[in-house]
């Protein structure tokens, strides 16, 4: 039996106050505070695999895997890397996009006591340089079409060992076939070295025979998750096995899934730790469906959740927007989905209720950082509605403490609907920032993560992310926050995505500006834009510039890239 960690009274419930506000609204059959098993990560797969072998984990182009396959394959892949002269401590790199062999060789890994670091299939070859050398990677999985990426940086790491996969090799052996026949699966032709080894011929050539490795799930690092965190560069985030498993774990309480019987649309990609935790992790200890699909496109989307009766679907704001903005959206039932999760970005309130009209399934926003593994927060998951509070990020999770502090010291702990910084502690907290002592210093006070974000809590204890401390806008001396505007703008029947940042002004230092994507055949125009906000909101809050674009820079996950847009308008004032 394995042993269970005991969440200490002082960390569950760290400030004066012994009986939280939220507690009056906690959903009914919901713990509190939970005993975490205290297990490496990888023993969720291994346990539920011994619990449930035949139940299918992985469905990918309509071919199935169960758990039994899934943990051998993982089994054989951890001997393999053991065997390649991998050990405890080493850090493994993924540069996948969602496929099966992202699961097996995750898992694979962290149970030879290997630390993961997953990289963005997005990146490009200064971000992969960045990642592989700051986190002193010495082995990589690397899909082969994103190898030429890899192989430009290659002489300035330290990698010794690179394992190559496709898109294919778990397919159905038909639909690769002519997948491949009518060049619609891509692949590239890695050439043999002696450092490079392919992932099939791994599998084939070991048997599910690791060794044992001594793990410590409370001090030893599972992941290096990188992140922009709430400042600077990207840096990694060290987090411990048990903040991944202790947050999966709070996942299955809130969720009040069956276990075996739920079905998770695994579209938010893997290397992300939302989708790490709720596309993965929590599904595994569940022995949940997992449905991955490589890649968001909003057609699969809808034909997986119809064709496999997905029941829970975790996603971002842009991407339920686009879903709700497709002409074809209510071809497609929808009807099987019980609970879907928001989280990465604010999600506007018109796209929540409109959501939940079509889909029929209760839509709940959630908050987190990579930080804290990463959820902290989640509206209740009430079909009623009654205790989901619209706008806000909803209450603290189990064993999760948080309280708003002032933005200026972070040392004065403010009341009742008082803007100010969001500070969190709880078992997902991370250790720090890799090699980043000042860094981590300033992010973790006496067991407190400060997030970055301002926020408030309303008297029955429900938060409010109000905004990013580095997105505020400050118009004349007045702090405006893009989310407030952005949620109006949502409310316009012709916009499909916004985002609205501060545009330097010599006279006001900065002004708001819309960045908005309409939907397919409907119109707009800049002025109609501006009266529509402005109407609605206070005149130092006015939107004084629309801009129309048929896309905006997005992150993999979907949230938009405000920053990206900001530089733009930098550069253009630079030259003015």
């Amino acid at each position: 039996m394995p042993r269970k960690k005991k969440i200490e009274k002082e960390a569950a419930q760290p400030s004066e106050h012994l009986e939280k506000p939220w507690y009056r609204f906690w959903p009914e059959g919901v713990p509190k505070h939970i005993n975490y098993p205290e297990i490496p990560l990888s023993d969720l797969l291994k346990n539920t695999a011994e619990s449930n072998p035949n139940h299918v984990a992985i469905v990918y182009f309509d071919r199935e895997m169960t758990y039994g396959e899934l943990n051998l394959a993982s089994d054989k892949f951890a001997t393999a890397l053991a065997d390649l002269g991998v050990k405890k401590g080493d850090k493994v790199a993924f540069f996948l996009p969602n496929i099966p062999q992202f699961v097996i060789s995750y898992y694979g890994a962290i149970r030879i006591g290997a630390i993961e670091t997953a990289i963005s299939p997005l990146y490009k070859e200064r971000e992969v340089e960045h990642q592989l050398n700051d986190s002193e990677a010495e082995t990589i999985v690397v899909l082969d079409l994103l190898y030429p990426i890899l192989e430009k940086v290659l002489d300035r790491t330290r990698v010794k060992r690179i394992i190559v996969t496709g898109l294919k090799e778990y397919m159905p052996p038909a639909k690769a076939f002519l997948g491949s026949l009518l060049k619609k699966i891509p692949s590239h032709k890695v050439e043999r070295k002696p450092n490079i080894h392919f992932f099939q011929e791994l599998l084939s050539k070991y048997g599910a025979n690791p060794p044992k490795v001594d793990i410590n799930p409370n001090e030893d690092l599972v992941a290096l998750q990188y992140t922009g965190g709430t400042t600077g560069i990207s840096k990694g985030a060290m987090l411990t096995h048990m903040n991944l498993v202790s947050n999966a774990v709070a996942c299955e309480a809130w969720l009040r899934g069956t276990k075996g019987h739920e079905t998770f649309l695994t579209v938010l990609p893997l290397f992300h730790i939302l989708g790490m935790t709720t596309g993965m992790n929590a599904p595994i200890l569940l022995a949940g469906k997992m449905v991955i699909l490589p890649r968001f496109d909003v057609v699969s989307t809808f034909q997986a959740i119809q064709k496999h009766r997905v029941t829970v679907f975790c996603c971002v704001p842009t991407m339920y927007a686009m879903l709700l903005a497709h002409p074809d959206l209510k071809k497609y039932d929808l009807k099987s989905i019980r609970f879907c999760i928001s989280g990465s970005a604010p999600l506007p309130p018109e796209v929540q209720k409109k959501w939940m009209e079509i889909a029929g399934g209760v839509l709940v926003e959630g908050y987190g950082l990579t930080e804290s593994s990463p959820v902290t927060h989640c509206n209740p998951l009430d079909k009623s509605m009654k205790t989901v509070n619209v706008g806000s990020i909803g209450l603290p999770w189990p064993d999760t403490d948080a309280k708003i502090m002032d933005v200026e010291t972070g040392e004065k702990e403010l009341g009742v609907n008082e803007d100010g910084e969001l500070v969190v502690k709880g078992p997902q907290v991370m250790k720090g920032y890799w090699k980043m002592p000042e860094e981590s210093a300033a992010v973790l006070r006496n067991g407190w993560l400060y997030t970055g974000d301002v926020a408030k809590m309303d008297v029955d204890g429900y938060f409010y992310i109000t905004d990013r401390k580095k997105d505020l806008i400050k118009y004349k001396g007045y702090s405006v926050y893009p989310r407030e505007i952005e949620d109006v703008i949502y409310e316009h029947p012709a916009v499909k995505i916004c985002a609205v940042i501060g545009k330097p002004d010599p006279v006001a230092s900065e002004i708001p500006k819309a960045f908005v994507v309409l939907k397919e055949g409907k119109t707009a125009t800049e002025e109609e834009i501006k009266q529509f906000v402005n109407s609605k909101v206070a005149p130092y809050k006015a939107v004084r510039e629309v801009e129309f674009r048929t896309e905006l820079p997005m992150t993999l996950v979907g949230k938009v890239l405000r920053r990206v847009l900001q530089e733009e308008e930098r550069q253009k004032a630079a030259k003015t």
